[in-house]
């Protein structure tokens, strides 16, 4: 579970896991490979939302791993 504060480095994202809750897209914005900082996690009953510092969005948290 990812918390405030973690690095995370972007995977990738399928046009699913982005429709999935209405999430922003984060392959238009972000390098796969590269670490961010996440700065807001917001739970919801299905999945997952991180916000990234100095990015404008809201991911699914599956597009992510642990760098």
């Amino acid at each position: 579970m990812f918390k405030e504060g973690d690095l995370v480095k972007f995977i990738g994202c399928s046009k699913e896991q982005i429709s999935w809750g209405n999430n922003d897209d984060p392959n238009t914005i972000l390098r796969v490979g590269e670490i961010y900082k996440i700065i807001k996690v917001d739970i919801r009953s299905s999945h997952t939302k991180i916000s990234l510092d100095g990015i404008v969005g809201r991911f699914n948290s599956v597009c992510f791993d642990t760098p």
